[in-house]
């Protein structure tokens, strides 16, 4: 089997899973995760064959994997569809292999932890989150125990299916149906328990909100039909085609071709990676089972706005002269600058643990969004692959230690106690060890911890490049973003993990199953290690010890190689001073918060504390002036005004028409004309000229022999004239 037919490959898997568990094992849970994990460990081995193939090709971003096939006959030519991996797919393939492999293991383990004794079949239980008594009489929680187990893994199968499609496509076509694919598992999975109203709603409102920017993507894509011909990124990012699309000016803002679209695929990604200001979904996707959250935060949705972005960054930068950004990257660089700092004001008021990781990964998004906005294509694409390992950890530890409180708060009986809250936790280091050690080690790499975690390597490039191009408002505005996350995530650690148990609840958590705590663990040593491969050259002490492996094998994706930016001690200082500055100052904050007391933040900040707890209120902004508005139209003018108004009128109109018209036939033409004047006039006609004929009928032979001889006569008369005289 060649490297191309495997990639074509590799989605199946999880569709096949897909359709087997709805079809046939729904019944059988069992049977149904088992072929879940089964088809991601499938899809898994592939991936790694062909990335292994991949670091086997010399050049390989000029020696591609690569195969299509003619699809769709657009005249005398055809639309293509197929396959691509370079070096950027590669790279986005091995971290989306191993993020759903481990997701899919854990999955197992989180819907099945929490058990009760005797009952492994899973038949007649009671709803998650319900209580039952064992034989002993103790209590026990249906954590897990799904009604919709079987469905559970076949949505997650089918949301693999559309991030693995992303990734492996050739054109922009195909890409965009994995995108909507995986629109609609968030809508299916956030919403999973639909019985819920929360998450009913937060269903609703990510479908809805990513929507709006789909919508605006599709007609990039078709601008980019229009104006190229074609949707293969092999054909669109040529120089001769690019060049075309730079020098093609629009009335739009001045914006050339490539600009605009671009920026009309960019609010595809800012609605995909809830970027500013369409973020407000992503908090709500918490709603969801803790694996979902991790499939979207890490594996998945949110990586593919920036997996899009970086794939459509040459038509980004078309144009760019390496100095002033062009306008389009103005815009996307304000957006992601914005967005890092904006959402990580809220972190820092959340209590939810859940929640913190929610607007961390709308802030670490932003950092990614921000360098692809001033040309660091490769810090982005490092930075989403390290992201991907450590909050794919810090996801699934979350869930982890939400189960361990969950245990308690069934031992103790009081299910008033928000296991969710970090402030009803504390001191689960010494409960749950593996879970705190693997959950340390994504905080420190979400953190930037210097030199030993992934996150370092991956936002201190970020920021050297800032540095270098003299960008000083995006350098300040995300140095200060990085404080605020070593701090929010110190703070996160310490209320969870250190000082006393604040609850009775916390003192009862324990340890989880292996099924949980094993993919914690390998998803660790990416959060360690990755780092590693994308070390600067020049990094003193490190740089060439181990080559910056990443920078060349990524780079060599773009028709012309980045060149890796020159080693500053002041972007390094930076990075330092931010992320044990941070850590230190969450330590010193929280490390004594006792039970019942409140954020130590509250009273010092006040209404500012109140503000970010609140999320700035942009979900009650969204509600007054956009939400409310769209419902008066709906009810107001919709239905009143053109349902009723001008729909029903036109309807009525329409089949009033038919009549009038009749009703104008039958009194002007039919009654006057066919039916008095033909029909009664003919009548008319005959009874008179039966009338007047009758008297020639008078029954005497003698009158009958003189009207024939007068006939005869007459006639002879004119025949005579014809042919003599005439």
């Amino acid at each position: 089997m060649t490297t191309e037919t495997l990639i074509w490959l590799l989605p199946l898997p999880p569709l096949l899973a897909f359709f087997l568990i709805v079809l046939f094992t729904n019944k059988n849970k069992a049977l149904s995760h088992s072929i879940a994990v089964g088809a991601a460990f499938v899809s898994w081995l592939g991936s790694m064959v062909v990335f292994v193939s991949a670091l086997g090709v010399e050049h390989f971003g000029e020696h591609v994997f690569n195969s299509y096939i003619n699809w769709l006959p657009t005249g005398e030519t055809f639309l293509k569809i197929g396959v691509l991996i370079d070096p950027l797919g590669a790279v986005t393939l091995f971290f989306v292999a191993w993020t759903i492999l481990m997701i899919f293991i854990y999955s197992v383990g989180y819907h099945n932890f929490g058990q009760p004794d005797g009952d492994h079949d899973h038949k007649g239980l009671p709803p998650h989150g319900a209580t039952v008594t064992d034989a002993h009489g103790h209590k026990h929680a249906v954590l897990s125990v799904e009604p919709m187990y079987s469905r559970f893994f076949a949505f997650i199968g089918l949301f693999a299916f559309g991030m693995y499609t992303l990734v492996v496509s050739d054109n922009l076509l195909t890409m965009f149906v994995g995108w909507e694919i995986m629109g609609l598992c968030s809508y299916l999975l956030i919403g999973f328990w639909f019985a819920k109203p929360s998450a009913r709603a937060a269903g609703i409102k990510a479908f809805m909100t990513t929507r709006v920017g789909d919508v605006f993507m599709l007609l990039g894509i078709a601008f980019l039909y229009s104006a190229t011909g074609t949707l293969s990124f092999r054909e669109i990012f040529t120089p001769e085609m690019l060049a075309a699309l730079a020098g093609t000016m629009t009335p739009i803002f001045g914006l050339s071709a490539a600009g605009l679209i671009a920026i009309l695929l960019f609010i595809g990604t800012v609605g995909k990676s809830a970027q500013w200001p369409l973020h407000i979904w992503l908090p709500d996707a918490m709603e969801g089972p803790t694996p979902v959250s991790a499939m979207i935060h890490a594996a998945t949705m949110v990586s593919a706005g920036v997996y899009a972005v970086l794939r459509m960054f040459p038509l980004l930068t078309a144009g760019w002269d390496h100095h002033s950004l062009t306008p389009e990257m103005s815009v996307v660089a304000f957006i992601g600058t914005f967005t890092a700092i904006f959402a990580a004001t809220i972190a820092l008021a959340q209590n939810d643990i859940k929640k913190v990781l929610a607007y961390s990964t709308i802030s670490q998004l932003g950092f990614m969004i921000a360098a692809l906005g001033m040309g660091a294509y490769i810090a982005a694409a490092f930075h989403l692959v390290t992201h991907a390992f450590f909050k794919a950890l810090l996801f699934l530890g979350s869930g982890s230690v939400i189960h361990g409180m969950e245990h308690g708060v069934l031992h103790t009986g009081n299910h008033k106690v928000d296991p969710q809250d970090m402030f009803n936790m504390g001191g689960l280091r010494k409960k749950m060890p593996i879970t705190f050690w693997t959950f340390l080690i994504g905080g420190f790499a979400l953190s930037g911890f210097p030199l030993v975690t992934a996150g370092f390597w991956s936002k201190d490039e970020i920021l050297a490049d800032a540095f270098a191009h003299g960008h000083w408002t995006i350098l300040i505005t995300l140095s200060v973003a990085a404080l605020m996350t070593a701090f929010y995530t110190m703070r996160q650690i310490t209320l969870t993990f250190f000082g006393e148990p604040r609850t009775k609840e916390a003192e009862h958590a324990h340890e989880t199953p292996w099924t949980m705590t094993l993919p914690l663990a390998i998803l660790s040593v990416f959060a360690i290690s990755y780092g590693w491969v994308g070390i600067p050259e020049h990094f003193p002490g490190l740089g060439g010890l181990i080559p910056n492996w990443f920078h060349e094998f990524v780079g060599g994706t773009l028709l012309e190689h980045p060149e890796a930016v020159e080693f500053s001690w002041i972007p390094l200082g930076i990075s330092l001073v931010v992320a044990l500055g941070g850590l230190g100052l969450g330590w010193l904050v929280y490390k004594d918060v006792k039970a019942g007391q409140p954020d130590p933040l509250q009273k010092p900040f006040g209404p500012l504390y109140t503000l970010l707890q609140n999320k700035w209120y942009f979900d009650e902004f969204y509600a007054f002036f956009v939400v409310k508005p769209v419902i008066w139209l709906s009810e107001v003018f919709t239905s009143l005004w053109m349902d009723k108004g001008v729909i029903d009128g036109l309807l009525h109109f329409i089949g009033k028409t038919p009549i009038w018209i009749g009703d104008f036939l039958r009194n002007k033409f039919d009654k006057p004309f066919i039916n008095e004047f033909i029909g009664d006039g003919t009548a008319a006609v005959f009874q008179k000229a039966g009338h007047e004929l009758r008297y020639t009928q008078t029954g005497r032979i003698q009158s009958y022999l003189i009207a024939s001889a007068s006939f005869l006569i007459v006639l002879v008369a004119v025949l005579a004239y014809y042919f003599f005289l005439a």
